[in-house]
């Protein structure tokens, strides 16, 4: 062993035997102490590495041991990243669903107002021709919306127009079909409730007729 390394408290008594002065040396009993002292410092020397070796095996399990929970921990992070993704995206294609068939609910709100707008508008009209044919020398309801189209009816001249101005030509031309449109629909109502109040007033005047017819029949009687 070497001699430089320190040595264990216990084996700083050990000493080498002294061969006293005017005596016969015993070779025997030096070499025994000598192999005394050999294994006494071999047997140090492995305590101290099993020792040595008990310490970094200890470090070495605690080090496995952060290691795992490390890699627990960034598990059950990425599991909670996923989830929280999943939801994410869920609640995008909820939110999606929910755009789109609120985008078809108006559209065919929209096309069922049309639709009833342009029945009332027919039912309009026909009534108009009826009444316009009871006199030969009045103008049919159709002369009448030709020449009315034909009074608001502008020329459209846009060939001198650029980029910019085109788009604020069709925007206006836009504005104005919406207002078309918009008092269209206002026409419709006014003409519902017309006929809503028409339709009152003649069942009021059947009942009263019939009440009167009630009271006469009593009177007679």
């Amino acid at each position: 062993p070497d001699e430089s390394k320190p040595k264990p408290k216990f084996m700083s008594n050990i000493s080498a035997p002294k061969i006293p002065d005017g005596e016969k040396v015993d070779f025997d009993d030096i070499h025994r102490k000598r192999q005394e002292k050999d294994l006494s410092e071999l047997q140090s020397l492995i305590e101290a590495h099993f020792i040595q070796r008990k310490k970094e095996e200890e470090e070495l399990i605690a080090l496995v041991n952060r290691i795992e929970k490390r890699r627990a921990e960034r598990a059950e992070q990425q599991r909670v990243r996923a989830e929280r993704e999943k939801e994410r995206q869920a609640r995008l294609a909820e939110e999606k669903e929910r755009k789109e068939l609120e985008e078809q609910r108006k559209k065919h709100d929209e096309d069922a107002k049309k639709k009833k707008a342009l029945s009332n508008m027919s039912q309009q009209y026909s009534a108009g021709q009826k009444v316009t044919q009871r006199g030969a020398k009045k103008q049919t309801e159709r002369e009448k919306k030709k020449k009315i189209l034909a009074e608001r009816k502008k020329p459209l001249s846009v060939d001198h127009l650029n980029e910019d101005k085109l788009k604020e030509k069709a925007n206006e031309l836009w504005q104005w079909l919406m207002g078309l449109e918009a008092e269209k629909f206002d026409l419709s109502e006014k003409l519902k409730r017309q006929k809503y109040d028409e339709n009152r007033l003649n069942q009021q005047i059947l009942i009263n007729k019939t009440v009167r017819g009630h009271k006469q029949v009593y009177v007679n009687t």
